[in-house]
Parts: C-alpha cells; sequence; structure tokens
C-alpha cells in the first residue's frame, strides 16, 4: 500500500485510532525522520470509533494533499475506512489489521476489538511509576509538604532500612514517604495531618543497627564521630525511639533480620486491612 504514494508530497499525515494514537503517530514520527527537510505535519485523531466520524475525517482531509495512517482494532470500520479512501483517492495505511490477522491466524483466536484496551490493562505500569516519583520525592523527609499525599509512612532511625523498603513498595505501586527519627530531632508538623493509621514505624534491634552503621562508616571512610556507631549511643537511640513510637500511638513492626520482601508483605496486608474498600488506599 506504501507504494501508492508514489512520488506525490504530502503536506499532511494524519494519524486515525480508536484509541490515543499514540503509538501510531511515534511510528510515523520514527520514519519520516529517514526523510529529512519533508516539511510534513503529521496529526493524531484519537476515539475514532463510529462511520461518522471516519466520514468527518474524510471531509477534512479530502481537499488536502494527504494521508491517513490508522490503528483501528474494529475490522468493519477498518474495511469502512479504506473504502472511503479508494472513493475520494485517499491514500490509507492499515498499521494494525495485518498484525490483527496473522495474529488471528496464528493463535486460532479471535481478536476482542476492544478499543483503548492496552491503555486499560497498563494503567498499573502508570501507577508504579507514580508511586516511584513520589516515593523519591519524599525520600529521607524530603518535601514533608505533601506528605498527606502518602499511602504509607515509614518512620525510622538512620540505617533502620526505611528507603529501601520504600522503593521495594514502590515498584509495586505503593505511594510511600519515609521520615528519619532522631532523638531531640523535632519530626516534620506536616506528619500530624498524616492519619496515624498510615504510619508504620521501623524496630531494629540495636545489634543489627550496629552492624549496618559500622558498614556504613567503612564505606563513607568515616571515623567513629557522633557516637554513630556507639554501642550504648544506640542503645539509647532504639530505646529513644521505641518510646516515641509508642507515645505517638504508631503501628510498629520488627525488621531484624527479615529481608525487604517478608517487612513489604507484612506492611501492605496491614494497610489493606486497615482501608480495604476504600478508593485511596
Amino acid at each position: 500500500m506504501i507504494d501508492e504514494i508514489g512520488s506525490k508530497e504530502f503536506q499532511m499525515i494524519y494519524v486515525a485510532s480508536c484509541g490515543q494514537g499514540i503509538n501510531g503517530f511515534h511510528l510515523v514520527e520514527s520514519t519520516l525522520v529517514q526523510f529529512p527537510d519533508n516539511g510534513i505535519t503529521v496529526v493524531k485523531v484519537p476515539h475514532i470509533r463510529t462511520e461518522s466520524q471516519v466520514d468527518e475525517l474524510i471531509e477534512k482531509v479530502k481537499d488536502v494533499e494527504s494521508l491517513i495512517v490508522h490503528t483501528i482494532v474494529n475490522t468493519e470500520l477498518r474495511k469502512y475506512l479504506t473504502r472511503k479512501g479508494i472513493e475520494y483517492r485517499i491514500v490509507t495505511i492499515d498499521l494494525m489489521g495485518p498484525v490483527l490477522s496473522k495474529i488471528q491466524t496464528f493463535l486460532n483466536q479471535d481478536p476482542l476489538e476492544k478499543p483503548g484496551l492496552y491503555r486499560e490493562t497498563h494503567h498499573v505500569d502508570l501507577k508504579q511509576v507514580s508511586a516511584i516519583d513520589f516515593s523519591l520525592a519524599h525520600d529521607d523527609g524530603m518535601n514533608p509538604e505533601t506528605l498527606t499525599g502518602s499511602e504509607i509512612v515509614l518512620v525510622g532511625l538512620s540505617r533502620a532500612g526505611k528507603t529501601p523498603l520504600s522503593m521495594y513498595m514502590a515498584v509495586m505501586g505503593w505511594k510511600v514517604a519515609n521520615i528519619p527519627f532522631v532523638p531531640g530531632v523535632p519530626m516534620p508538623e506536616a506528619l500530624e495531618d498524616v492519619d496515624r493509621r498510615r504510619i508504620i514505624a521501623l524496630n531494629i534491634n540495636v545489634e543489627q543497627l550496629l552492624s549496618h552503621r559500622k558498614m556504613r562508616q567503612e564505606s563513607l571512610g568515616a571515623s567513629d564521630i557522633y557516637a554513630y556507631s556507639s554501642q550504648k549511643a544506640i542503645e539509647e537511640e532504639v530505646l529513644d525511639a521505641q518510646k516515641y513510637y509508642i507515645t505517638r500511638g504508631y503501628s510498629m513492626i520488627n525488621v531484624s533480620s527479615k529481608p525487604i520482601e517478608t517487612s513489604a508483605e507484612e506492611i501492605i496486608e496491614m494497610i489493606t486491612r486497615r482501608f480495604r474498600g476504600q478508593a485511596h488506599l
């Protein structure tokens, strides 16, 4: 069908789709880079789902030097667009039909022909990206002014595993913020506005926290300053933290010697149970 274009110069390429037309648009754009200085304008025409919409498109295109590229999943609507293209001498390029037909034969199964299905089934991917962006922006107490947008808020001492646990749950689609608890340093005021049921405090035993901090110091080449890895100081920190969590009424989980997956499952189960049936978990 591309051979029908010949040497004619096209000023416009319309990308018609029963969905957003994003895939067809990108394919046309990536093809056009092979033709430098082509001067062609590419226009997306999304949500073409009826014959009357096809007619409107043809009416717009018929007096312009142009072609129509389309990714329509409905067989009858594709045929109708092709017939109209022939009738008005408009070149049409069907990107979807041949692929659907070959796969239909290969699988011996009829396609659903449901518009927008790809976007619908990949909604989880979009949620995942949004959750990762949110969790990165709210790591280690950053951006407390938007803390109430969190689905989960982790509170814990330095090196208790807040960040890796946050990122792990973000990949699963959860918007997670984490805030360090430092004895003597005030917690963000915005934490008071967060539903307390969403706040999870991480408990960790002294031995493991001491090990984590020593490893951190060694990786940085730092000396034992400010008692960061002093066992006595860590014992006091752990005790202060537990007292604070109890006073504030935070739920606590013990992350000592647990893989991230286990801690994440425990937290997600807790949050899901508390907010079951709500649109925003």
